[in-house]
């Protein structure tokens, strides 16, 4: 019998708000290895992105219960930890009386019945069975469960870095802490994505610790001279990625069979609700963008935008915002529950990204704000965070507009088919000289096709086709996204 008290066991977790099942892409450790609190152990594949998952305690790996490539329900214990390396396994389990005195190192891990698997790093959700609490050994910190007076280590500890405590810890109820600021694994790997340092955040949760709310409110806070984030000159624009390699066929071969799962399984899922559930209606233009080629050329040597790639997707996105920064009706979802019309005050701007693991529609968030250069720094990272697979499933959640660039793949147009929740798509066609009635003159000019599809239940014609012309007139005189704006 594994002694729990030694051996401890780590579920797989909900890491997308409602997610039942979660593929092993691939193990970052093995039996043996020595592993601490946050340490990523494992890249699971969701229905939404890849992500990574971090071991919530300190210990050494005692086993991997699944293979790489096996699909796991949630809930379902995935390795086990000793978090008592070296201790002989009957020991714990001889000293450990039937009934277990509140002092014992017990934490219980697995899930009673009512309990429901949670984020990473959360535990399940409280019932009415308690944890009891574990008593930390002298000279380490204590884990999650708490019960070790450490106040004062909080506070010098964030005073340390300037910090404060939001309100005081008591010594019965803080998490014991070392040498770091008190948070779990997902606001760490958050705080580590966003590029913030933990000891720079104050902290609000209960007893000090750091919470999301806390890494974001410290990653909006001005900051002075950020460094632009530049896209490899090898990307084209921020909806390529990476060719997946094909998997060798046996000679001879007549078919080859890849399974539906995954982010390419629900993407499937979501583009046929979306376009049997909404009424799609695609509009075109065909417009002559030469003046904007040309200020993309001067904006590449502009001081302003040093650092930071501007491409011909970074107007047209800017040219979409100005477009629905006049005609808001189109920046809405449609509620079928209340029968209601949704407008959204904010725009998550979509960029559709091809992905070797399939589609995926990552958003900068409240892009209507951002200027030239912080739109262009966005989607910088946006697509730099999809080709390397790091998409969050947050990082698409809560869009409201898309926008797909076909073009880079040569193609001159086509009809989108709506992100599920969202009223408007727009899709760019290939940039391509071509002869133009220009003056009263036939002259070669960069033309382009712009193809807007969206929802009929709640954009009419009259509002699709204003947007649309509205986006084509920024880019034939860029000018207007000064005049407009």
């Amino acid at each position: 019998m594994t002694d729990p008290t030694r051996y401890r066991e780590f579920k797989m977790p909900d890491v997308g708000e409602g997610l039942t099942e979660a593929e092993i892409l691939s193990w970052h450790v093995k039996p043996g290895d020595t592993v601490t609190d946050g340490q990523t152990v494992c890249e699971v594949e969701t229905a939404k992105a890849a992500v990574e998952l971090p071991i919530p305690y300190d210990g050494v790996v005692h086993e991997l219960r699944f293979a790489e490539g096996t699909t796991v329900d949630v809930g379902q214990v995935i390795i086990t930890v000793d978090v008592a390396p070296g201790t002989a396994e009957e020991q714990p389990q001889t000293a450990q009386p039937a009934a277990a005195e509140p002092s014992a190192p017990v934490e219980e891990e697995a899930a009673p019945k009512g309990r429901q698997p949670v984020l990473v790093g959360y535990g399940v959700a409280e019932s009415s069975t308690r944890r009891r609490p574990r008593k930390a050994p002298a000279g380490s910190a204590a884990g999650s469960g708490g019960g070790s007076p450490a106040a004062a280590a909080v506070q010098r500890e964030l005073n340390g870095h300037g910090g404060a405590v939001a309100a005081p810890a008591t010594a019965a109820s803080a998490p014991a802490i070392g040498s770091r600021p008190l948070a779990k694994p997902p606001v760490r790997k958050l705080a580590k994505d966003l590029g913030i340092d933990l000891a720079t955040v104050v902290p609000t949760g209960p007893d000090g610790i750091v919470t999301r709310e806390d890494v974001h409110a410290a990653a909006a806070a001005p900051t002075a001279a950020p460094e632009p984030v530049a896209v490899p000159s090898a990307v084209p624009a921020p909806v390529s990625a990476p060719t997946p390699v094909a998997a060798p066929v046996a000679a001879g071969a007549r078919e080859t069979r890849v399974p539906i799962k995954g982010v390419r399984k629900a993407t499937a899922a979501a583009m046929v609700g979306s376009a049997f559930t909404a009424p799609h209606v695609t509009e075109f233009v065909t417009v002559d963008v030469t003046r904007t080629m040309r200020l993309v050329e001067e904006l590449k040597s502009d001081k302003a935008m040093a650092g930071l790639r501007v491409n011909p997707l970074l107007l047209i996105a800017k040219a979409l915002l100005v477009a629905i920064r006049r005609n808001p009706e189109v920046n809405a979802s449609w509620d079928e529950a209340a029968q209601e019309i949704v407008v959204k005050h904010y725009v998550n701007l979509g960029i559709a990204a091809a992905t070797p693991r399939g589609l995926i529609v990552p958003n900068i968030k409240d892009a209507h704000a951002q200027t030239l250069p912080e739109l262009a720094g966005s989607l910088a990272e946006l697509v730099a965070t999809a080709r390397e697979g790091k998409t969050t499933p947050a990082a698409m959640q809560g869009g409201t507009v898309t926008i797909t660039n076909v073009g880079v793949f040569g193609v001159d147009t086509g009809t989108p088919i709506l992100n599920p929740g969202e009223s408007a798509i727009l899709a760019v066609g290939a940039i391509k000289l071509q002869p133009w009635v220009h003056k009263g003159k036939v002259k070669p000019r960069q033309v382009t096709t712009l193809a807007l599809s969206f929802d009929h239940r709640l954009v009419d014609g009259e509002l699709g086709s204003k947007v649309l012309a509205d986006t084509a007139a920024v880019l034939e005189q860029p000018k207007r996204l000064f005049t407009w704006s």
